[in-house]
């Protein structure tokens, strides 16, 4: 039997950092779709995402951690753990840095976490399409001076400068292994979970401050109709009456805008026609109540 040429390298990578340092973008331009949203609020990403991404000798499932954060809630406390639990199951951990805004509190809390574990740490110095490169070399000695870093990598992930050689480094710290997932398959959640996350971006972009944390979408129902098109049911859960009213807006209009952001995004997932319900409860309290968190996919097992 004829051996093959190239040996196949694969394993599972962490992307970890403070909120809003460009996870979600990283993963999002490496993947070639979107399956993390994105959103220029802190704590947009809740579950760990597995994004997937194949070549003829590489497969890096990369999953895509909350950011590590004050604990404010419930929630706030699953996150953090979803994020740390993380770091003891991978090959290799991206630890992503926002260059434009420096090194902040965030930042040295993440590396104390980093300090506990054995996996191999590659920092990830993101946003360098926003800084003079001279700026670089100042920055990349004071992070290694805070730690021992398998690897450092300058990048842009909106832009896409260096990631392939951020790939690159990542594929030398992956063992030769199986292909877990088929070549045309780019995560691992259900398609529901994908279609929820998307309603949840639009609601994110569209609305102010006050309203991110509090805001949960449940799928109740997503099949396909006689006629072709997805039918989708879904429910937007806030904590508040008020925040009820702002989601709908006047007359509606703003959850009306919502869903027509949100079934062109997921349209091009499913490559079907959809029509959608969106309705808006409120839950208060939600994100400190266990039960909830259960109900809403928030697994404190996860």
């Amino acid at each position: 039997m004829e051996q093959p040429k190239h040996s196949f390298k694969s394993g599972f990578v962490a992307i970890v950092g403070r909120p809003n340092v460009g996870k979600s973008t990283l993963m999002n331009h490496v993947i070639g779709q979107k399956i993390a949203i994105m959103s220029d609020k802190p704590q947009t990403t809740r579950n760990k995402i597995h994004g997937v991404y194949t070549t003829d000798t590489t497969q890096i499932v990369f999953l895509d951690t909350p950011g590590i954060h004050k604990r404010k809630s419930k929630l706030g406390d699953y996150m953090n753990q979803t994020a740390l639990n993380t770091l003891n199951e991978v090959e290799a951990i991206l630890f992503l840095v926002d260059v434009s805004t420096g090194l902040g509190g965030g930042d040295r809390f993440v590396i104390e976490q980093l300090k506990k574990v054995n996996t191999p740490v590659i920092l990830v110095m993101n946003k360098i399409d926003q800084v003079h490169t001279d700026a670089l070399p100042a920055m990349i000695q004071t992070y290694h001076e805070l730690h021992e870093f398998a690897a450092i990598v300058p990048i842009s992930a909106l832009t896409g400068n260096n990631v392939d050689r951020l790939l690159d480094v990542i594929t030398t710290y992956l063992p030769e292994g199986p292909q877990y997932y088929p070549n045309d398959q780019i995560t691992d959640h259900p398609e529901q979970f994908v279609v929820a996350e998307l309603i949840r971006e639009k609601i994110l972009q569209n609305t102010r401050e006050e309203i991110p944390h509090s805001i949960a979408v449940a799928i109740e129902d997503m099949k396909v109709q006689d006629n072709g098109v997805v039918y989708i049911a879904a429910v937007i859960y806030v904590e508040r009456d008020s925040q009820k009213g702002i989601i709908i807006g006047k007359k509606g209009a703003l959850l009306k805008e919502v869903g027509k952001q949100a079934r062109a995004d997921i349209e091009a997932l499913l490559g079907s026609k959809t029509f959608m319900e969106l309705w808006v409860k409120v839950k208060k309290d939600w994100r400190n109540q266990d039960r909830v968190l259960r109900d809403l996919g928030f697994r404190h097992d996860a």
